[in-house]
């Protein structure tokens, strides 16, 4: 059977804001696929297996098996997902656009989410992560709700979803995790409050996947 006939595979957690990027990327392009699921908690973290560092030496999720191909870290994924099958795009034509979508990304993925995720709460110890947590949240909020006063529509870029619109929704969820204050940010709520609304976003969700436990459930 040709790479292109096999059904793509992603390994993800339910509650990793990176894997839920690329499911969102994967319902709005309407790819169909199957989870394998890996739970960051269980047996000490499933992701540092041998089974799975063959998959992604990182231990990290995502990972996507496509087209012949294994990718790793989300961004990458995204923009593989984006130049196969453009359609519906998730970079905008306009090139100025398109590197405010960019920007806004990896404000969110390399300037936010790796502060307060899994591997630097352990670090920090369970009685600071919270404090850890909404402290570099907060910082990273308060810049990325002065960008978007000024590249904002309905969503992070004008009307149309993008990849910056991706990587936001997961980090508004984390923000909600760690009991940050959103008041100070009405850009942030208000274009997260209109993605939810959009089915790629809610069928993507973490209380929807296969490895949601019961208890968090929709």
């Amino acid at each position: 059977m040709s790479a292109a006939l096999v059904k793509p595979v992603l390994y993800s957690y339910f509650r990793s804001s990176c894997s839920w990027r690329v499911r969102i990327a994967l319902a709005l392009k309407g790819i169909a696929y199957d989870q394998e699921p890996v739970n960051l908690l269980k047996d000490g973290g499933q992701q540092f297996s041998t089974e799975f560092q063959a998959v992604n030496p990182m231990q990290q999720v995502p990972a996507l098996k496509i087209d012949g191909i294994t990718l790793s870290q989300s961004l990458a994924i995204i923009q593989y997902l984006e130049e196969t099958r453009p359609n519906p795009r998730l970079l905008p034509q306009d090139l100025k656009k398109r590197a405010q979508a960019r920007m806004i990304s990896d404000h969110i993925v390399s300037g936010i989410q790796p502060l307060q995720n899994l591997t630097f709460l352990k670090q920090v110890g369970e009685e600071k992560k919270l404090e850890w947590a909404q402290r570099h949240i907060t910082c990273g909020f308060q810049a990325l709700e002065q960008i978007l006063q000024h590249t904002a529509g309905r969503y992070c870029i004008g009307d149309e979803v993008s990849m910056a619109d991706l990587c936001l929704v997961p980090q508004v969820y984390n923000a909600e995790r760690f009991k940050v204050d959103l008041a100070p940010y009405p850009t942030i709520t208000r274009i997260n409050k209109s993605l939810l609304e959009l089915e790629a976003f809610q069928v993507s969700h973490p209380c929807r996947q296969p490895d949601t436990p019961v208890e968090l459930r929709a």
